[in-house]
Order: structure tokens, then C-alpha cells, then sequence
């Protein structure tokens, strides 16, 4: 098993296959935002499978392909397909703004992809324009309803919760997502670039007090996907909500994630500036023993934590540039 300096097992892969998005989330991404890697840059499909199955050989078991918005890169299902069949990797998921699921989620699931995370920011249609940039929200809710046609389960909705934004529709999406059997994992948003740096931070320890009361709920202690989310069932047992808190309450010493963005280059931490890149190595000919020890060094990187509560006008990139 791969493992860093400070004993936390790193078990868990997140691939970004783009940086483009068909969206311009406030908190993610600027509307007038060009600074996209040149295709020649992305890695191939061959050699994104090349990294995973590498990963795979160390022990990482969990992949999670991201973007920007991964359905954006075409014959994406053929990726998953390919991923999903390598030894030793027992989980496949997708995080996707659901504008384009619709489309595609049959081919995901028949793919090998068994999991869902699907960003929805509000059910009110004029603020999800306002906040995503465009008028959005009929495809995202027929994209839920394709994939769980398809057999996805479960179906996660990230909500990334922004005080006087969208904070008055938090108990509106919990009662939907209970209502249609998703999961809702509320989100704080993160200081990364002029975006996150900007967006109107919310606490989400006052909210789970709150919702606690609400639905009567309690700590669940099952694992749900390996994620840094803390999950409570509510009190029949019948549903579960997701409180990620990399601010209010960090999860750093159980961090267990790193991420490959679409260039190549391994993130060891969102908050931090360390990286490893890759594509160098697999375009100059090094060997399954080359690469591998390319990324035992890189996992050496990853710091003890992020320092988004000490400085949170460090990391000038984007999300979309790091992968999500």
C-alpha cells in the first residue's frame, strides 16, 4: 500500500480527464476564464490507464474521474470502460455537473462506473443561472432521473453552501434528496483562486446542528465512499447527509486522496503547492517500474495539511485547473 510521511494510507485517486466545463460556477471558475491546457497536453486515454494501473499495482483501489467537467471529453464511457477493468481497482465514480448526464449515463454504467456525484447549487432555476453562469437546471434534473433509470445507487448531490446565496435553499434540497433517495453532501466552499476567494464562505457547523434537530439525525459510522464527508442518517435510518468541511472542521490526518490533473501533473494536496508531474516520464519511454517509483517519491510530497485557515489568498489556480 502506498503511504505518505505522516502514516496516512493513500488509497484513493481522483483523474481530471479536462479542464474545460460548459459551466462558470462563481465559486470555481472565471466567466471570462481561457487559461486551458492545449490538447496535445491532456494525457491520452492510454496513458491516463497507464497511471491508474500503476496506482492500482501500489494499492489504490478507488478512482474518481473529475474535470473541469468530464463529459466535456468525448468517448468518455470507452475511458471508464478500460478503468474499470484493471486488477485491483474495486471502485469507479464520476463527479459531474449533470448538464450532460442525461446523454450519457447508460454508457457510464454499462462502462463500469457505479457511483455518482452530481453538483446541484439550488432547485431554484434563476439562482442556479445566477450561479452557474447558465440556465441549467432542466438538464441536471433530467440527468439525475437518466441515472437513476441507468441503476446508479448511490446518487450523491454536492451542494456547495454560500452564506447569502444559497443558504436559504439548504433545507428545500435536503427534503429533495430525501424525498428521491440521494444522498446530499453539503460543501464549504474552498479559497482557491480569485473565485473561491471570493465567494461568500459559510460555516456548516450551525447548519448541522440545525438540520440535526430538523430530521433527528445521527453519526453514521458506515463508510460511504471512501470521501472526506461526514455522514448523519436521519432518524428512520432512511436517508443520509454529508457535511464536508475542509475549513470549520479540516480532515487533513485522514486524507487519504491525491489528484492527476489533465497535463499530468499529481496534486498532493488542494490547500498546498506540491506537485509531481508525470507526463514527462510517460512520454520519454519510462517503465512500469520508472513510473511507479515516480509516484512512491511524489506521495513522499504530500504536506501534513492545507493552510486555507492561515492563508487563504495562497493558491492563485482555479479548481478546474487542479481537477475536483
Amino acid at each position: 500500500m502506498l503511504s505518505d510521511r505522516y502514516g496516512r494510507t493513500i488509497d484513493y485517486l481522483r483523474v481530471s480527464v479536462t479542464d474545460r466545463c460548459d459551466l462558470r460556477c462563481t465559486y470555481c471558475m472565471p466567466k471570462d476564464f481561457r487559461g486551458f491546457e492545449d490538447p496535445p497536453d491532456w494525457l491520452t486515454f492510454d496513458e491516463i490507464t497507464r497511471v491508474v494501473a500503476a496506482f492500482a499495482r501500489l494499492g489504490t483501489r478507488r478512482i474518481r474521474l473529475t474535470g473541469g467537467e468530464p463529459l466535456t471529453r468525448g468517448r468518455l464511457p470507452e475511458l471508464a470502460a478500460g478503468l474499470s477493468a484493471l486488477p485491483g481497482i474495486a471502485d469507479l465514480s464520476l463527479s459531474t455537473n449533470g448538464t450532460r448526464l442525461a446523454r450519457h449515463a447508460r454508457a457510464l454504467r454499462e462502462a463500469g462506473v457505479t457511483r455518482l456525484n452530481v453538483s446541484l447549487d439550488s432547485l431554484d432555476r434563476d439562482a442556479m443561472a445566477c450561479i452557474t453562469g447558465r440556465d441549467c437546471l432542466p438538464a441536471i434534473l433530467s440527468g439525475l432521473e437518466a441515472a437513476a433509470d441507468a441503476g446508479f445507487d448511490p446518487i450523491k448531490i454536492n451542494m456547495v453552501a454560500m452564506r447569502g446565496v444559497n443558504d436559504s435553499q439548504i433545507d428545500a434540497m435536503a427534503a429533495f434528496c430525501i424525498e428521491r433517495g440521494y444522498m446530499l453532501r453539503l460543501i464549504e466552499v474552498m479559497p482557491m483562486g480569485a473565485t473561491g476567494q471570493d465567494a461568500s464562505y459559510l460555516d456548516l457547523g450551525p447548519v448541522q446542528r440545525r438540520l440535526q434537530v430538523k430530521y433527528g439525525l445521527r453519526p453514521q459510522a458506515a463508510e460511504l465512499g471512501g470521501g472526506p464527508a461526514r455522514y448523519w442518517s436521519t432518524a428512520d435510518g432512511g436517508a443520509s447527509i454529508g457535511f464536508i468541511t475542509p475549513l470549520s472542521q479540516h480532515f487533513c490526518a485522514t486524507c487519504n486522496r491525491v489528484r492527476l490533473s489533465v497535463d499530468g501533473t499529481l496534486y498532493m494536496c488542494l490547500g498546498q503547492e506540491q506537485t509531481y508531474p508525470l507526463r514527462p516520464l510517460l512520454r520519454a519511454g519510462a517503465t512500469d517500474a520508472e513510473l511507479e517509483q515516480a509516484i512512491r517519491a511524489a506521495i513522499e510530497l504530500k504536506p501534513r495539511e492545507h493552510d486555507f485557515n492561515r492563508r487563504p489568498d495562497k493558491i492563485i489556480r482555479f479548481m478546474s485547473q487542479t481537477g475536483g
